[in-house]
């Protein structure tokens, strides 16, 4: 039994909604999508899940002509991925699949009566099972389009996914329809998604399916290692949306079914969550190959061996970071992050910023793994706005162009990862993080405005060619020279908690270096959100997690055609480079090779000379890890690795008791105290009482 812990508690365990990291803890070994990352190999790399195989898309013209593997991204007019499930795997046992004698299902047409008895999952004592199908996975790309789910991918896969934009307002007409008929006080009736088809989405045969995206789209294999792919089949839906269920809560967003290696059987959100072994689980096998120094690492011993190797896992909620960390360092958890609180107890950081575990956790046997993660953090400037951005003519696009650069120059995030971060991360050179193709390491991959290389070794520019820069911006000291009022800038936030002040200020001391004032102006979440989407800021900071390990997933970021203000697209920041976009058109469905490696060096020069964005950092993961925990190897893109990991609990059970060994000698001690502080009493008591009984005894008679 492994021992985990979680502080928030997931919103969303149904596949089509979940979309944090919290919520793929769980559902990733519940689900399984038709496709997965190798869970040794880097760079990230896609292979069969539940899939026989790897799908080669097919390219085909307007004229519904086959097109060679090689064709231009203009010349095709829609692909075909055709997936084939592989035969014999079987959902987890559930009610839904329960079956009486004559093969009548158990639980179907429940009344709201039927349900008094029943207040969770496990009050339905029947289940059954059945075998994972195609159909199982066209029914939840139709859920990604039903009105009641809201899936947050519907927008962008309706893009690609041929008749899923049409399919989605169908369905909306006809719940509409079934809203307008019901009465008052009823459930809402269950939408049959299958009276129609998706024409984009068809059905070959009981295990292949075929899915059409509109032109080439590489990417698309990325989502179908997601749990918006997973299967959801329809009996599960059906069992669900029976009336009295969600009063209950007993619904799949509180309850998945799926075909992977554990199932949720205990969800207490605000305690304890509890994943067992899927006894249906047909198992999979250990990677038997990985990077070159895995095998040193002894992340190969079981190469071959099935999983999962762990029968049950039990998430406790931490609220609070110094119990959590108490009770691992204890050995009650398996495993645990590193807060700041504790950084310095638990890491020593080294000259050359080699990270190492301090001697109080290598006594303890505790293993430190580090990665960086697929993210990107940034300071961004509003390209609309008149002092920061890039609109206007010549002579203004300069002066803005001027101005950014400087910034990017004086705003230190080597030292903010120093201080805020305890060194847990790398400074941005641009916006794709390393681990992503396009990613360039050393002296090729620095940006030449903020770093200069002297020698081997790369050093930030000086503040002197920061105010340089500000002088030909038009701001010598600070101070427009037009106007000669001094240069104040607005950075909107969010932070507004006592331990965000230090931070803050650090940002304004940061524009104190080339003589700018920095007026920060916080206010909540929504109203941030509203001020970026309407572009009614200046700067923000702002980050983005990597939904697959490609390029296009950051570089779109800046894609003109996805501005916030104009398009509502994820392009915050609002840059508009008639080039940048070009080449974006160019590069994003073209394969990993030479030839697309050349244009994204294009793009980010570009973007480096442009300066929409100070390109802040990218955050590394640490965390520790006890002894008796194996196999374990940090993977950014994907969260289904709990298959694989070893846990030695007799070992476990020696080092608790080692750590945990009972003081008696306090309790000695106490009692000595209290003898001690007893005695005078005692002897007190004793005189008392001695003279008691002299002045008791019988006198002689006087006469």
């Amino acid at each position: 039994m492994l021992y985990s812990a979680f502080s928030q508690r997931p919103k969303h365990l149904d596949p089509a909604q979940a979309y944090a990291s919290d919520e793929y803890d769980f559902i990733s070994q519940i689900y399984e999508p038709p496709l997965q990352y190798h869970y040794l190999k880097r760079p990230y790399t896609l292979m069969p899940a539940t899939a026989a195989h790897l799908p080669k898309p097919q390219f085909f013209d307007a004229h519904d002509r086959r097109l060679p593997e090689n064709a231009s991204a203009a010349s095709v007019a829609y692909s075909v991925y055709e997936l084939r499930v592989r035969e014999g795997i079987l959902y987890a046992p559930h009610p839904a699949f329960a079956r009486d004698p004559s093969g009548k299902p158990t639980y179907m047409g429940l009344r709201r009566e039927d349900l008094r008895d029943k207040s969770r999952l496990l009050d339905f004592r029947k289940t059954g099972t059945r075998e994972l199908t195609a159909r199982d996975y066209i029914y939840q790309i139709k859920r990604l389009a039903h009105p009641r789910v809201h899936s947050p991918i519907l927008g962008h896969m309706s893009e690609y996914i041929i008749g899923l934009k049409e399919y989605s307002e169908q369905l909306v007409a006809e719940d509409k329809k079934l809203g307008a008929a019901r009465e008052p006080g009823d459930a809402s009736p269950f939408l049959e998604l299958d009276q129609s088809e998706i024409s984009g989405v068809t059905e070959v045969d009981r295990y292949t399916w075929r899915i059409r995206i509109k032109g080439k789209y590489p990417q698309f294999s990325y989502w179908l290692a997601m749990p918006f792919f997973a299967p959801v089949p329809v009996e599960v839906d059906r069992f669900y949306s029976q009336a009295g269920m969600a009063e209950k809560n007993i619904t799949l967003d509180w309850y998945p079914v799926g075909t992977g290696p554990y199932m949720l059987t205990e969800n207490d959100p605000n305690s304890r969550m509890v994943l067992e072994r899927n006894p249906n689980f047909r198992g999979e096998p250990y990677p038997s190959e990985g990077e070159a120094t895995d095998t040193a690492n002894g992340l190969l011993v079981d190469a071959g061996k099935l999983g999962p190797f762990i029968d049950k896992v039990v998430y406790s909620r931490e609220k609070e970071g110094i119990p959590y960390w108490n009770k691992f360092m204890q050995g009650y958890y398996d495993q645990s992050g590193i807060s700041n609180d504790n950084f310095d107890n638990a890491v020593r950081v080294a000259a050359t910023g080699d990270a190492g575990l301090s001697e109080v956790m290598e006594a303890r046997g505790i293993r430190l793994k580090t990665s960086v993660a697929t993210s990107s953090y940034y300071l961004a400037f509003n390209w609309l706005d008149n002092v920061v951005g890039g609109q206007g003519d010549a002579a203004q696009r300069e002066r803005g162009r001027k101005l950014r650069q400087a910034i990017s120059i004086a705003v230190d995030f080597d030292e903010l990862i120093s201080i805020f971060a305890n060194g847990r991360g790398i400074p941005g050179q641009g916006p794709i993080p390393p681990g992503i193709f396009g990613f360039r390491d050393g002296l090729q991959g620095i940006n030449p405005v903020v770093y200069e290389a002297k020698g081997d070794k790369v050093q930030r520019r000086s503040i002197d060619t920061a105010k340089r820069l500000l002088v030909e911006a038009g701001y010598p000291g600070g101070r427009d020279a037009r106007t000669g009022q001094p240069l104040v800038l607005y950075l909107d936030t969010t932070a507004q908690g006592p331990g965000d002040k230090a931070r803050l200020d650090w940002y304004r001391k940061q524009f104190e270096k080339i003589n700018i004032q920095l007026d920060i102006r916080t206010t909540d979440w929504n109203r941030f959100q509203e001020k970026v989407r309407k572009g009614n800021t200046q700067m923000f900071f702002l980050g983005w997690n990597a939904d697959y390990p490609d390029p296009e997933n950051f570089l779109f970021l800046l894609y003109g055609p996805n501005a916030a203000v104009r398009f509502d697209g994820e392009n915050k920041a609002n840059f508009q480079n008639a080039e940048f976009d070009r080449l974006f058109e160019q590069m994003k469905n073209m394969d990993n090779g030479p030839v697309r490696q050349g244009i994204i060096d294009r793009m980010v020069g570009i973007l480096r000379e442009e300066a929409p964005w100070v390109w802040g950092f990218h955050p590394k993961d640490y965390g520790l890890y006890h002894a008796w925990l194996s196999n374990v190897k940090p993977n950014q893109m994907a969260r289904n690795g709990l298959k694989f990991y070893r846990l030695d609990a007799q070992a476990r059970e020696q080092m608790r008791a080692q750590w945990n060994r009972p003081r008696v000698w306090p309790l000695f001690l106490v009692l000595l105290l209290l003898v001690l502080a007893a005695t005078p009493a005692v002897r007190g008591w004793r005189e008392r009482e001695r003279r008691s009984e002299t002045v008791r005894q019988p006198q002689p008679d006087p006469t």
